[in-house]
């Protein structure tokens, strides 16, 4: 990352009662990206967002937003964060417009400058027919758009969501979604989320905190590289001993399954070309290869489940 990031987090750490939610918790985020801090229920996340965000001390660790030491001067740099919490900080009994005209003033954003800047956060947000309306007559849809456009409002640099689509219905998770892309387009935005489809379709960098401790970090490029198949299943009328194909160049691993199959994994250098070719030359009768192909909630499960310690990806140390 280049000295010019939105955020730098720095061996972040939370204890409550003895009990360490945030563990050791280190990452940058630049303008122009998306960043889905995945993880399931409890691992952290929202603790997290609470103290990147300056509404929770953390017990150890430093936050630079923008260059500004979120500790030391905290109102110069909350005054770059845009933050919309899991459950949105909307007034029911008031309007849109009155909310927003509110959110402008909180932020002290001059009179002069507040209806152009509720103008525009309306106008990202797609609230531009609903200005007039309570915001508790509004669906959950409307009310999750409200909250982002009070994120928004004063055009923070950094905009951090917290779960912005649970409880909303499919249509609805589709128009968050595409907001939170055309978002990151001009902010660098921190998503929380436990769902695993969201990260996929808004983000294009994810880290994976388990137990308070990230267990992966790397692009969505990446990820889905990682997801690739490097695995694969084949059936041979003759079928060979482990040792022939284990030979292969390429290949890493052989399981012997039933009825004459293998799954076979490899390393990046496929060796499917050189397999088909020693099994016509050594009559082994192929007669299926079905490549496997890993999932994201594999992946997730496979490093939030296991009991044994899991080495961090990619930029999280």
């Amino acid at each position: 990352m280049t000295s010019e990031a939105l955020i730098r987090v720095e061996h972040l750490t939370r204890y409550y009662s003895g009990i360490c939610a945030v563990n050791d918790v280190s990452f940058e985020l630049a303008r122009g990206e998306v960043l889905g801090f995945l993880g399931p229920n409890g691992a952290g996340k929202s603790s997290t967002m609470q103290i990147i965000t300056g509404n929770l001390a953390p017990s150890a660790g430093k936050i630079s937003i923008k260059g500004i030491d979120l500790l030391d001067q905290p109102k110069r740099a909350k005054a770059e964060i845009g933050y919309l919490p899991e459950q949105p900080p909307v007034y029911r009994e008031l309007t849109v417009d009155e909310y927003l005209d509110y959110c402008a003033r909180l932020n002290r954003i001059p009179r002069s400058d507040r209806t152009r800047a509720i103008a525009t956060a309306k106008d990202r947000c797609g609230l531009g027919a609903v200005g007039s309306r309570l915001i508790g007559n509004l669906s959950k849809g409307f009310q999750q758009r409200t909250g982002i456009a009070q994120a928004i409002i004063h055009t923070p640099d950094l905009v951090v969501l917290d779960e912005p689509t649970v409880g909303l219905d499919p249509i609805q998770i589709r128009e968050i979604r595409a907001l939170i892309r055309e978002l990151g387009a001009d902010h660098g935005i921190i998503l929380s989320t436990h769902i695993l489809p969201e990260v996929q379709a808004t983000c294009n960098r994810v880290q994976i905190i388990h137990e308070g401790k990230l267990v992966f970090a790397d692009t969505t490029a990446g990820l889905e590289q990682d997801l690739n198949a490097t695995s694969f299943t084949v059936r041979f009328g003759n079928a060979p001993a482990l040792p022939a194909l284990q030979q292969i160049a390429g290949v890493d691993r052989v399981e012997a399954l039933a009825d004459g199959r293998f799954r076979i994994h490899h390393t990046d250098n496929n060796p499917v070309d050189a397999l088909v070719e020693q099994a016509v030359n050594s009559h082994w009768r192929l007669s299926e290869l079905t490549p496997e192909y890993r999932t994201l909630e594999q992946t997730f499960i496979d490093l939030t489940c296991s009991e044994e310690p899991v080495a961090t990806r990619g930029d999280a140390a």
